[in-house]
């Protein structure tokens, strides 16, 4: 992994042409002026630091194309976060990325830019959700998708992403898998694997007593992320109506019948090879939409059809001047307990080494 004060420092005005060359046509020359500006203060600070930042494929594209020395989506972070030499890691992601970080590197210092950068889908449950569902499950492991925070995960028996979602279920080799918190991911991983999936309401009286229904392969939680819900079938047959050759890839946290409708599904790092190696008259990603902007500056030559678009208000909330402000003031650390870490670390590097 390159180390930040290994990287030779650019200048405004090269920052300035390299924003240009990308993201020209999707921004004026005063607004990439200011920004290269700001990039440029961060990386001097970056070096000073021996800090690395890491940047989600969700950040905004002046960002996205500026500082980060590696992006990616959680699995590529992850990895990253794991490997680093740096003293500082400025994660430019949401929370649960930011502890992810933390959990495997617990002597640096980590960073989130924004103390407002929270997930919806994270927030949808909590530890002791997880451990009633042990309680109601007993012997039948627990999958949990990495968008959660800390606690859930000192829970899990294993995390996954998006990614390695079917692998990391099929990797137990039992007949039942608990999988939380997204409700659709869940939906998609049975749909693959030939699982019968079920919703249990785990209402107070109901803990610690197991579940009479014994037709399940999948127990499923009702989370969801606020901008995959918001894509519909309806979305796709409408631009299918105007561009009958689109190629339309869908992030696996869309609905089951959105994902069906489309052409492929993938993570965001699944879904930027496809359109980096699959020749298609035009493409549409539904997803962030921030990403495909990312994609769009990145490929040029590919037609991305710019429609379907929805915004993440917690990745929005991290930008050039809030980064910079984290290595400046050293705001705003991420703090996990101990105790929560060491048993998060487990179903992380199992994660990992799956």
């Amino acid at each position: 992994m390159t180390v930040a004060t290994q990287t030779p420092i650019k200048s405004v005005d090269e920052i300035f042409n390299d924003l240009k060359n990308k993201l020209g046509n999707f921004n004026p020359d005063f607004e990439l002026e200011i920004k290269a500006k700001l990039a440029h203060e961060i990386l001097q600070l970056k070096r000073d630091r021996n800090a690395v930042i890491l940047g989600h494929n969700y950040m905004e594209p002046a960002l996205f194309h500026s500082v980060p020395d590696i992006v990616g989506d959680s699995l590529a972070l992850s990895r990253a976060a794991a490997e680093t030499e740096a003293d500082v890691i400025v994660f430019c992601g949401v929370e649960f990325m930011a502890e992810t970080a933390k959990i495997l590197n617990p002597t640096k210092t980590v960073l989130i830019p924004s103390q407002k950068a929270g997930c919806s889908l994270a927030e949808s449950i909590t530890a002791e959700d997880v451990r009633n569902l042990r309680k109601k499950y007993p012997g039948v492991p627990i999958v949990g998708y990495i968008n959660t925070y800390a606690d859930v995960k000192a829970e899990l028996d294993v995390c996954c992403t998006s990614g390695n979602a079917v692998r990391v279920v099929e990797s137990f080799g039992t007949d039942k898998v608990i999988f939380v918190p997204d409700e659709y991911l869940a939906r998609n991983v049975a749909a693959e694997t030939g699982k019968h999936i079920i919703f249990p309401t785990l209402n107070p009286a109901d803990v610690g007593k197991q579940d009479p229904e014994l037709d399940y392969e999948l127990v499923g939680w009702k989370g969801k992320c606020e901008v995959h819900d918001k894509f519909t079938v309806e979305d796709i047959e409408m631009v299918r109506s105007e561009y009958p050759d689109v190629v339309i890839l869908a992030h696996p946290e869309c609905k089951p019948e959105v994902v069906a409708a489309s052409d492929f599904s993938g993570s965001t790092s699944q879904m930027i090879n496809y359109v980096e190696t699959v020749e298609a008259p035009k493409y549409l990603l539904l997803t962030e939409c921030a990403m495909g902007d990312n994609i769009a500056a990145e490929n040029p030559h590919r037609d991305m059809l710019r429609l379907c678009s929805v915004r993440c208000p917690y990745m929005n909330q991290i930008q050039l001047q809030d980064t910079r402000d984290a290595l400046l003031y050293n705001q705003y650390q991420v703090e996990i307990d101990e105790e929560i870490r060491l048993k998060a670390l487990r179903s992380v590097q199992r994660m990992l080494e799956i």
